[in-house]
């Protein structure tokens, strides 16, 4: 289907709608959302929530990707970003040819020490510095991998995978992101870290999350727990099987399943009384302050936004807290907000995510879906919303 950035969400689901020769009504009774929020939604009169836009992608049997626009590919090359993504899809592909010889890596140590800073990259919001940086690192640590084959360098290719996955997912390539996660599996495999395989599986989960495959995303989070039993005991353990919960938490929750969302969050709580902040293990941002705005977002997910709005307000978090996750819990809040008719302060929330973290909010679909739900109401917003809108590419 093509992607038009000036189209919204609602257009796109008319256009694939119509292709599929279905009225608002029948896509009603095979989506399970009602014909009304079809209509508002197609109209633009209303945002798609994450929820409705995964059961139309269900029922259109289109990817989700597909309706809310991603890759923003106007977007992409204003920011000069999509021309750093066909690199890193040939470093992906070459994983298995064994060692270059026309290359020559650099010590084991010195590729640790770049994966890493890369990694604090990312949660800095530098984006657009990694993705150009990563390809390199990515061939110099398959070389070293395939050379040395110790499990040092087999965790060092899986970091380099790991940091693909999260580059390509905050862009809106969803099918890139699966190709790192398969390549982090292999990687992990070969280092014979059931950790790293843990956290394989909750990041797979996540992308089911974003494809709103709901079920199988809980599998794999089951998956992930099994996983985890074959690992040592000790905090970095806990780390990863607390941030699973966390997933599943928010899984549960955007399948409306409030009780089993409410379990994996006292779980993850219990953990991280154990754990304490955990930003730098896996770069994961586990701890008490991760469990407080992962429930901020289950209750979104549930659709109890006065809920959500008033426990964001209850949350404090630290000012060291990584930007890359302050600016997501903003887009979130700025979410809860609109549909409390907290219009201003939605906005707000919206500005303090694009001062955080400018790629990583331009991207991100639900900023755009609250973008397109306070337009209905722009005549009553500042006149620097709409200057919002024209950097979004709206």
């Amino acid at each position: 289907m093509p992607r038009h950035s000036v189209e919204h969400t609602g257009a796109r689901i008319a256009h694939a709608r119509k292709i599929r020769r279905l009225t608002q009504r029948e896509l009603a009774d095979l989506s399970h959302v009602s014909y009304s929020t079809i209509t508002k939604v197609e109209q633009g009169i209303m945002p798609a929530s994450p929820s409705v836009i995964g059961a139309l992608a269900r029922a259109l049997s289109v990817p989700v990707s597909d309706l809310n626009g991603q890759p923003y590919l106007d977007e992409l090359r204003h920011d000069q970003l999509d021309g750093l993504i066909n690199p890193i899809r040939e470093a992906l592909n070459i994983y298995d040819l064994g060692a270059d010889p026309d290359l020559a890596p650099r010590p084991v140590e010195e590729l640790e020490a770049d994966a890493d800073r890369l990694c604090a990259m990312v949660r800095a919001t530098n984006i657009k510095q990694v993705a150009a940086e990563l390809p390199s690192l990515i061939h110099e640590a398959t070389n070293r991998a395939h050379t040395s084959g110790t499990t040092r360098t087999w965790q060092l290719l899986a970091s380099t995978y790991r940091t693909a996955y999260d580059v390509t997912t905050k862009l809106g390539y969803p099918d890139l992101c699966t190709v790192a996660l398969d390549r982090m599996d292999w990687a992990a495999q070969r280092a014979s870290d059931p950790v790293l395989g843990g956290m394989r599986q909750y990041l797979r989960a996540l992308a089911y999350l974003r494809a709103s495959d709901y079920k199988t995303g809980k599998r794999l989070v089951g998956l992930g727990m099994s996983t985890l039993e074959q690992a040592e005991h000790g905090r970095v353990l806990d780390v990863v099987t607390g941030q699973l919960h966390l997933g599943a938490a928010v899984l549960a929750g955007r399948d409306k399943d409030k009780e089993t969302a409410e379990g994996h969050l006292a779980e993850a709580a219990r953990i991280a009384k154990r754990t304490g902040p955990a930003e730098r293990v896996y770069w994961l941002s586990f701890g008490p302050t991760n469990v407080g705005v992962h429930r901020v977002s289950v209750l979104a997910e549930l659709d109890l936004y006065p809920e959500a709005v008033r426990q964001a307000e209850d949350t404090a978090i630290p000012d060291d807290w990584p930007p890359s996750r302050l600016a997501h819990h903003h887009a979130e809040v700025a979410r809860a907000q609109m549909w409390t008719g907290q219009t201003d302060a939605a906005f707000k929330s919206l500005l303090i995510a694009r001062k955080l973290a400018p790629q990583q909010t331009r991207y991100h679909p639900t900023v755009r879906e609250t973008y397109a739900g306070l337009d209905a109401a722009r005549r009553q917003m500042p006149n620097s919303f709409t200057n919002y809108g024209s950097w979004l590419g709206m």
